[in-house]
C-alpha cells in the first residue's frame, strides 16, 4: 500500500476557497463521501473531529492532517486538498495552512495508520514537494507527483 494507491482523482479537490478549520473538515468529509471504504459518515465525522479537539492536527509547514483510527471504517482511506488562500488552522508552529490530508484507519491497522502518517508527513514536509502541491491544478498531476515520489518507497 502507497499514499498514491489510496487517492484517486475523486478523493482530491485543489484550491477550494474556505474560511475556517470548521470548513476544512466537513469539505474534507464531503470529498470522501460515498467512500467504499466507509461503513458510518456519522461516526467517521465524531473521530476526526474528537481527534481534533484533543489537538489540533495542523502539523506545521502549512500542512493539515486531520485523521482517525475508527471503526466508521474498513480500510485505509485518505483525500487531499489544497487551499486557494492560506487559512489558520491552530498548527504547531502558528503558520497557515494550504495542503490537507485526511487519513482515516480501521481501528486495528495502528501500524499502517501510523506509517501512512509518517509517509505523509515525509513527503510533505518538503518545500519541493508542498509547492508542487499548491501549484497542481488538475488531481493527475497529483497523484504523478505521488507516484514519483514514492517509486522507491517500500509498501506500507
Amino acid at each position: 500500500m502507497k499514499i498514491e494507491s489510496l487517492l484517486s482523482e475523486r478523493y482530491i479537490a485543489l484550491n477550494l476557497e474556505l474560511g475556517t478549520k470548521n470548513q476544512v473538515i466537513d469539505a474534507m468529509l464531503s470529498i470522501v463521501d460515498g467512500h467504499a471504504g466507509i461503513r458510518d459518515n456519522d461516526l467517521l465525522r465524531h473521530d476526526v473531529l474528537r481527534r481534533e479537539h484533543e489537538m489540533s492536527t495542523g502539523i506545521g509547514k502549512n500542512i493539515a492532517l486531520p485523521h482517525a483510527k475508527t471503526a466508521a471504517v474498513t480500510q485505509p482511506v485518505l483525500a487531499l486538498a489544497t487551499l486557494r488562500k492560506e487559512l489558520n488552522f491552530d498548527s504547531i508552529d502558528n503558520e497557515p495552512v494550504r495542503i490537507i490530508f485526511l487519513l482515516a484507519t480501521p481501528e486495528e491497522m495502528l501500524a499502517e495508520h501510523l506509517k501512512l502518517l509518517g509517509r505523509i508527513t515525509r513527503l510533505a514536509g518538503r518545500a519541493d514537494f508542498r509547492q508542487r502541491l499548491i501549484a497542481a491544478t488538475a488531481a493527475t498531476e497529483v497523484l504523478d507527483l505521488f507516484r514519483e515520489e514514492e517509486k522507491d518507497f517500500p509498501q506500507i
